[in-house]
């Protein structure tokens, strides 16, 4: 099977027990769709070395481009360095680069700040404006801190580098519900299988629509078409706006 797309394993205790909230996910989901990369996969696993082996195995076998965010620190905990080298079948290095870093960057360097300088064996390193700790990648794996701020910068390092395709699309903000809108959209899907319908009702009153309706493609030409079919098949006054 071609292996498309992305995926993301999100590391943490903290995001899995709930001491923090996890703001990377949702970035990195809004991010990928507007670059047009297609997000196969995300998992969150606890700072366990079995546990991001076994994700990272999962999120390479069914994507192209694999991130990872949290555990690149220099604490106890931070071990997603040695599991993705692990996951590679790699042995962990410490990159000169990275140690020259870190020096000019700790006044008294301890061999637990050292750390940072591990890397599995051919990464690379991405530098950015805006940090000092560059971006680490190897085989198009992006190991990405888990520090909301610092993930933002790095992972727009990475997503100049990779290449996408923007997605089209439509949306129906309907008056009816799903049990009225079902046939019509089961025609549509069924014709046009390389168009993604979908359909998403709401259940608060204080909403003027009832039923969300998304219409998809790589190319804008079966969404125009794909749109006027449903809106076709419903009755006149059910499509409240379109955009």
């Amino acid at each position: 099977m071609e292996r498309t797309g992305a995926a993301a394993i999100i590391i943490g205790n903290e995001v899995l027990t709930a001491k923090v909230v996890d703001a990377n996910g949702p970035h990195l989901i809004r991010r990928l769709r507007e670059r047009g990369i297609p997000l196969r996969s995300m998992e969150f696993v606890l700072d366990d070395v079995d546990a991001i082996v076994d994700a990272v195995a999962r999120a390479r076998a069914r994507a192209a481009y694999v991130f990872t965010s949290g555990g690149i620190g220099p604490t106890h905990d931070d071990v997603t360095v040695r599991a993705v080298a692990l996951a590679m079948g790699r042995p962990v290095v410490r990159l000169p680069e990275m140690v020259e870093l870190v020096r000019r960057k700790y006044d008294h360097v301890t061999e637990e700040a050292m750390r940072l300088a591990d890397a599995p064996e051919g990464a690379e390193l991405l530098y950015q404006e805006g940090t000092w700790f560059p971006a680490l990648t190897v085989d198009n794996l992006f190991l990405l801190p888990g520090v909301p701020q610092l993930f933002k910068i790095q992972l727009e390092t990475v997503l100049a580098r990779l290449k996408g395709s923007p997605v089209h699309l439509r949306n129906l903000y309907l008056r009816l519900g799903e049990g009225a809108i079902a046939a019509v959209l089961d025609r549509v899907a069924l014709d046009m299988p390389h168009v993604a319908i979908g359909s998403y009702p709401v259940f608060d009153a204080g909403l003027d629509y009832r039923v969300k309706v998304t219409i998809e493609s790589a190319e804008s030409g079966p969404v125009e078409d794909a749109t006027a079919r449903i809106r076709g098949g419903l009755p006149a006054d059910a499509v409240i706006r379109q955009e």
